[in-house]
């Protein structure tokens, strides 16, 4: 299950976050705020989802997340990886690390990351 754009924006400031009230996401919001409507439709929509849940305290909803940002976006990436590039991570490797204008830096940095996944693989 996917969630929307603007579902995806509430669920990053919800991760941020932790935990929040209804007035704690609107707040979180740039100007123009969403209306409070909109953000409930989207926060019900979520909860349906299976995305996240809350606490009732008498009549206001403590939201929180059920899902790990970074099960989220993991999940994303190898969906990426499977529709996108045949399911091989080394054509993604290839043109993420081509197409994204890297600076040396930046590549020399990802190759540490690699090697230590490596390292810490083969142990």
């Amino acid at each position: 299950m996917q969630l929307s754009k603007a579902e995806e924006q509430l669920m990053k400031y919800l991760w941020k976050l932790e935990k929040g009230f209804m007035k704690d996401l609107l707040d979180a919001f740039p100007e123009p705020k969403p209306a409070t409507t909109t953000v409930a439709t989207l926060l019900k929509r979520m909860k349906d989802k299976g995305f996240i849940d809350y606490t009732l305290f008498g009549k206001s909803r403590e939201y929180y997340p059920l899902v790990k940002k970074t099960d989220y976006f993991s999940k994303h990436v190898n969906g990426l990886i499977k529709n996108f590039f045949n399911d091989s991570t080394s054509q993604f490797a290839s043109f993420f690390t081509s197409e994204t204008n890297m600076s040396t830096s930046e590549l020399e940095e990802l190759k540490k990351i690699v090697d230590q996944q490596i390292k810490k693989q083969k142990q």
